[in-house]
């Protein structure tokens, strides 16, 4: 099993009908940063918040990177079979029948881009904030059609200009059906966010 240190957050949601989402917190987070959010996105959906396994200097991320702040490539993929695993576990233990959201935002929106790649068929859809792409090759496949919604901003000083839009391109060439929005604002989820968020779930999930 995924060692995520203490026991992930999870909060039973009133609507057995709508899919449970599945959070990843940004850099620094932890299982419960991402719980209001998630009340705003799907209203009554039962949410499981994942913490991240490696330790930061306030908080937890999911993958590790390099002094310069590139991806740690192989760090990130050594953890990816084990944090799939935990989703699928965690989602059978409470038995949850229907497939996750998976929400990220940062360091958490690129380690849903991954799982989205190496494991479409674990997820529903994914809402990937702030993002940037996962891997260098350029060999994925097989998304058959997953629905993503990558929201960027355009001042966000974290990421480099066009981060989110080559992500989006090469989703796309991987089969993933994307919805691709730039916002005039910068790293931090804004109310536009949250906006744009619900009604793309509410479309793809009526």
């Amino acid at each position: 099993m995924f060692d995520m240190g203490p026991a992930h957050a999870f909060v039973a949601g009133a609507d057995s009908a709508a899919p449970p989402l599945v959070l990843l917190h940004g850099s620094d987070g932890n299982e419960t940063d991402l719980l209001p959010l998630a009340d705003e996105l799907i209203p009554g959906a039962t949410k499981v918040g994942l913490r991240g396994a490696v330790v930061m200097n306030r908080g937890y991320g999911f993958f590790r990177r390099f002094p310069d702040r590139r991806i740690d490539e192989s760090d990130l993929l050594n953890r990816l079979p084990g944090l799939a695993a935990h989703i699928h576990e965690t989602c059978a233990a409470h038995n949850l029948a229907q497939q996750p959201v998976a929400v990220g935002f940062s360091n958490g929106a690129i380690m849903a881009a991954a799982l989205a790649i190496t494991h479409p068929e674990l997820l529903r859809a994914a809402v990937l904030l702030r993002p940037q792409t996962p891997f260098s090759d350029d060999t994925w496949g097989g998304l058959n059609g997953l629905p993503v919604l990558i929201l960027d901003g355009v001042h966000d000083e974290r990421r480099s200009p066009g981060d989110g839009r080559h992500l989006a391109q090469r989703l796309r060439q991987a089969g993933a059906q994307v919805t691709h929005h730039e916002l005039p604002v910068g790293h931090a989820i804004t109310a536009d966010d949250r906006r744009l968020a619900r009604l793309w779930l509410e479309a793809i999930t009526a």
